[in-house]
Formats: C-alpha cells, structure tokens, sequence
C-alpha cells in the first residue's frame, strides 16, 4: 500500500510539473506570437509610411490644381420628345422642358488674360444670362463673352479677369498608357470632385459620340472615374499639370464603366487660342483624298500587316498637294515629324495645324521614301 501511495504522488508531482511546463510553454508561444506581431506592424507602418511618400503627392497636386477649376451650371431649354409606338420614332412635338446641367471648366491663361476652358455641350443652348460660372471657393464669376467651336466640343468663357489662378499646361503627346492620373469635375454637381486612374490607351478616333458633331477626334481613354457632370473638367498628371479635358464616357447606363475619354491638352489649347483669338476655329487645307495604308518594312517595301500611313487617292488641282508635288499613289508617312497611324489621323493633324507656314511630308513612293513642304491653306469654318 505504501509502494503504491508513492507512486500515486510521485505520478501527481509529475502531473503537476508536465502542467506547469506546459503552460510555461504556451506563455512562451503566446508571447512569441504577440513579439512576432508587433514586430509585423511595425514592418507594416514603414511600409505604409513609403505608401504615404507617393500619396503625398497626389494630396499635393490637387491642392495645386483645386484653384484652377471652376464648376459651371446652364439652365437650358430643350424640346420634349415623344416616341410613336407605331414608327418607333421619336417625334419632337414643340413643347420644351427646362434642365439643368452642371459641369466644369479649368482656368487657362492667354496673353495676361484668363479664361474658362471648358466642353460645348455643358452650356450649349444656354442663355448667356442661365449660366452660372463660380470658381473653387464659390465665388461667382462674370461671363463677358463665350466662343464655342461644335467641330471639337469646346468653349472658350471670357470672364474678364487676370487675377485667378490658372493652370498649368502638360504635354499630352508624351503621355504613355498606364500613367497615373486623376479627374477634378462636378460628377452629378459634386463640384470639385476627384477620382484617380490611369491612362488606358491613345489616340482614340471615330467614335460613336452622344454628340456626333465632334469630327476632331483624339482622345485620351482613361479609368478614372467620369460621370455626368465631369464634362469641362481637367484630367490632370502627378504633376500637377492638365493634360486633358474630360469630355465623354462609353457606358450603357450612362454612369461611369471605366472607360471615360478625354481631349488631350495640346489639342484643346490649340482650339482655345484660336476661338480667343479670332472668334472661330480655322481649319487648315491640303488638298488630297486618302485612305488607310499599309505597314513600311525595314527595307522601305510594303507588308501586308498592320495599317501605317495615309493612301493618297487623289490630289486636288491648285491644290497645297499638288504645289508641294504630291501624287496618286504617295503614302505620307510623318506629317509635321508626326508619324502618321492612319487616314483619319492625317485628316485630324492637317485640319488642327496652323494655316500658312511650311509643313515637312515624308512620303514612300515606290519603295522610296523622300520629305515634301507643303504650305497648308486656311479653311474657315462657321460656328
């Protein structure tokens, strides 16, 4: 009995010492666990405080950018259509409904002057006494003139000031697909709303726009977020520079999808300092017909691949063309020391450049390629 009351306590001494070791251990793992945590959020802080570094810079350029974009609201009057459900046609009857529309516009400056660059369609048919314009503070401001071009989708607002902040002009043509950048607007009248992205592809021509007037097409395709109300407004870089004007989405509930396009800057100010300056956008002539080419090999022969190049299909008599010697057959392949992607896109460059000084042409003419000056000719175009 004894021998086994022993054994008994000594089995209960190692019970309670396997207890202690264990719990000992546990203690232990928990208090390596909790060590290992903080050690995580503190390799977790350094890296958000890296994250913070580039998100600072975004803070920063649209505080720089905020002062240079106004919100504008335009009462309009627009005629009531009613669909025949006969024809499927809608009819419009002569009844009108008055809307509000909200946009933006940024703030541009031309010879010490500043002015409100913004889209057409935000203040088309509206009276000059229904538009409101106020800048990011809410100051309003007054509308001494409006110019308006429908070939682009752009206006120009003389607010008769020289005191506002003005923005600062990137280059648009530098742009590359996957650059960051971010929209300022008045989404649904939010005004002074920002959404980021990035650029999404260049270029885009021959869309299928609400407004099918717009015949200038370049667009600037992005993901940050535009909806109704960002029209006007500058789609900016991390620099703080306005590289483009939000103009259109793609959409089938016409809400923002992701696929929201832009007018690149260089454009835009080309038109704006025309519409400033003379009233009305002029556009250049050259005096051909083309259509899309094809792909230029090493060896300066031709390949049935990707199109590059314009056709020219026909060259008209006392033309700028024929004056610099262009002929059937031609493909121009730079225009101005732009390369040239396609009939379309030569159409676009020769309207939008200046009338009357010389423009460079490299040509491939029968598997040779020669440079031609062409002196543009002016093509008034009524607004």
């Amino acid at each position: 009995m004894r021998s086994t009351r022993i054994c008994c306590t000594v089995a209960a001494g190692l019970g309670v010492l396997l207890n202690s070791w264990c719990l000992a251990q546990s203690l232990s793992t928990v208090s390596g666990d909790l060590k290992d945590r903080q050690k995580q959020y503190e390799v977790l802080a350094k890296e958000v405080n890296q994250w913070e570094e580039q998100n600072r810079l975004l803070r920063k350029a649209v505080r720089l950018v905020s002062p240079t974009v106004v919100h504008i609201e335009a009462t309009k009057e627009e005629p009531i259509q009613e669909v025949s459900l006969d024809t499927r046609l809608e009819k419009t009857k002569g009844r009108t409904k008055r809307i509000e529309e909200a946009g933006a516009g940024v703030v541009i400056e031309h010879q010490g002057r500043d002015y409100v660059l913004t889209n057409r369609h935000v203040i088309q048919s509206a009276k000059m006494e229904d538009i409101r314009v106020e800048t990011f503070d809410a100051v309003p401001l007054q509308i001494v003139k409006i110019t308006e071009d429908p070939s682009t989708d752009l206006a120009v607002i003389d607010v008769g000031r020289s005191d506002l902040a003005a923005c600062r002009l990137g280059d648009s043509r530098t742009l590359e697909v996957g650059e960051h950048v971010f929209a300022v607007g008045s989404p649904f009248g939010l005004n002074h709303s920002v959404s980021l992205g990035i650029v999404s592809a260049k270029g885009r021509r021959n869309l299928e726009l609400g407004n099918k007037s717009i015949v200038y097409q370049d667009f600037i395709q992005t993901d940050a977020a535009i909806n109704p109300g960002n029209s006007g407004g500058p789609l900016m870089n991390l620099r703080g520079e306005v590289i483009g004007i939000n103009t259109a989405i793609a959409s089938n509930s016409g809400v923002n999808e992701g696929i929201g396009f832009a007018i690149p800057i260089h454009l835009a100010f080309a038109v704006a300092t025309q519409l400033i300056e003379r009233g009305e956008l002029q556009r250049s002539y050259l005096g051909v017909s083309v259509e899309r080419a094809y792909n230029v090999d090493s060896q300066g022969g031709l390949q049935n691949q990707k199109a590059r190049g314009a056709l020219v299909k026909v060259v008209k008599p006392n033309s700028p063309a024929e004056t610099a010697g262009l002929r059937y057959g031609d493909i121009i392949l730079t225009f101005d020391g732009v390369s040239v992607e396609n009939d379309e896109h030569l159409v676009q460059m020769v309207g939008l450049a200046p009338a009357g000084h010389p423009v460079e042409l490299e040509v491939l003419r029968e598997r040779t390629k020669m440079r031609l000056m062409a002196s543009l000719t002016p093509i008034t175009l009524s607004r």
